[in-house]
């Protein structure tokens, strides 16, 4: 029976993926305990500091022991100590040679934090992926719509006309950021530890520095410059990158279920048959994906601000802040890797309804192109002249009913403009053109080519 959502079989779909349900659950996670206490015990043999035969047997024994969780836990409970329960539930299993020599000189952190930082290694590569991914369907959406003109908004109101295309472009640069932030992050974040008691590898002596390359050398992992037992600036990156790129996600997300309401109309999810949108009104499609966007960006925003709180550390260990990272990052990188794989479905088979966008744009009357017509006034006799002319012109003719060609012939601003210069202002393409432009330079197209 499962007590937490990431584990749920009813629900555990929408929370985590397989990839993260297999590294934190419990066979996931003592797994790769293993795999480090293995490291951990040849780099030692190879320092000369545990005996070749015992290292051989952990070598040995290891790999293919499947403990109980239930037990190993039963263990701990005993102990009272967070890994003391495992290193009896070795022991048990390992010869007789062996069993002085398993988790030799290592503290919690140690093991903890070594197999922390792969799964920092392990989140970057699926924080890569799937950005990359996302990114790839946004830039095929800024292509195809680079010329669909669409509405711009501001403060939930219709503004100047602009592409779809445009919308998407944005979408693109905002994630090549975070493309950018992963790379860069990766190698500060993918670090082990090996540090002991206090963090100044007293127990390993002089041999400390040779056994800390060769430890997390063979697990793929850098050597930090000093412990980072109370430093969990590394963690907070983390959550905070995932917090960073969930953000982004959301916020398309929301801005493609507010565009899919009924009344605006202009995209609509993927949909497939058998999609149920409610159990009481049948006809409804609902924005499923879109809205789960933003619930779990929410709950990765939630562990970003534990880890910024981790950063308030006592002394050279304070398990008060550090052992929240055990419920924070499983939960906050699973849902982040839910998010990534919605993400790129729902902008890989987005549907754009371009003649929608035309309709809403023409049922504006040509009042969201005031800006051009203001502009064109503002070279004869100033900005602010030319806006209290539209302003005071618009908001007469709104009342009448008219459209905003008929307020601008009918009030005084007629008399600084010719049919031309109003025609020219009011084409929404002329307008819109200058949004597409930014496409080009988003996806490296020549604008003058």
């Amino acid at each position: 029976m499962s007590s937490h959502i990431i584990d749920s079989e009813q629900y555990g779909h929408l929370w985590s993926t397989e990839a993260t349900r297999e590294l934190f659950s419990d066979r996931g996670r003592l797994r790769g305990w293993l795999e480090i206490l293995v490291a951990l015990a040849e780099a030692q043999a190879e320092c000369g500091l545990v005996p070749g035969e015992a290292a051989e047997a952990i070598a040995r024994t290891l790999p293919d022991l499947e403990l109980d969780p239930a037990a190993v836990g039963r263990a701990t409970q005993e102990a009272g100590h967070s890994t003391l329960g495992l290193i009896r539930c070795l022991q048990a299993e390992l010869p007789l040679q062996a069993r002085e020599w398993i988790y030799y000189g290592a503290t919690v952190q140690d093991l903890t934090d070594t197999w922390l930082g792969i799964v920092m290694r392990r989140m970057c590569g699926m924080l890569g992926e799937g950005v990359n991914e996302i990114e790839a369907a946004a830039v095929a959406l800024a292509r195809r719509h680079r010329d669909t003109v669409t509405l711009g908004r501001t403060h939930a109101q219709p503004g100047l006309p602009i592409t779809f295309g445009f919308k998407a472009a944005v979408w693109v640069a905002e994630l090549r950021r975070h493309s950018e932030r992963v790379t860069e992050a990766t190698p500060r974040l993918a670090v082990g530890q090996l540090a002991g008691a206090v963090g100044s590898g007293a127990f390993f002596g002089e041999r400390t520095i040779e056994l800390q390359e060769r430890f997390l050398g063979r697990l793929g992992l850098r050597v930090p410059e000093i412990a980072w037992l109370t430093a969990r600036d590394r963690v907070t990156e983390l959550m905070v990158l995932c917090a960073m790129v969930t953000g982004t996600l959301a916020k398309v997300g929301n801005e493609i279920k507010q565009l899919q309401r009924a009344e605006i109309g202009e995209v609509r999810e993927p949909t497939r048959d058998g999609l149920v949108g409610s159990i009481t009104m049948p006809h409804k499609r609902n924005p499923e994906l879109s809205e789960h966007l933003g619930t779990l960006a929410r709950v990765v925003r939630g562990g970003a601000s534990l880890a910024l709180e981790g950063g308030a550390h006592e002394h050279e260990r304070d398990g008060t802040a550090w052992k929240t990272e055990w419920a924070f990052v499983p939960e906050g990188c699973s849902a982040t890797a839910v998010a990534l794989g919605l993400a790129a479905e729902l902008l890989s088979g987005l549907e754009v309804d371009a003649e929608r966008m035309r309709a809403n744009l023409e049922a504006q009357r040509g009042y969201v192109l005031s800006e051009p017509v203001m502009a064109v006034i503002a070279d004869k006799v100033g900005k602010h002249e030319a806006h209290r002319l539209v302003y005071e012109a618009s908001i007469a003719a709104v009342r009448r009913g008219d459209t905003f060609a008929e307020a601008i012939r009918g009030s005084d601003a007629s008399a600084h403009l010719d049919e031309d210069e109003l025609a020219a202002a009011l084409d929404p393409e002329r307008t819109a053109a200058h949004a597409a432009s930014f496409v080009d330079r988003v996806l490296g197209v020549s604008v003058t080519g």
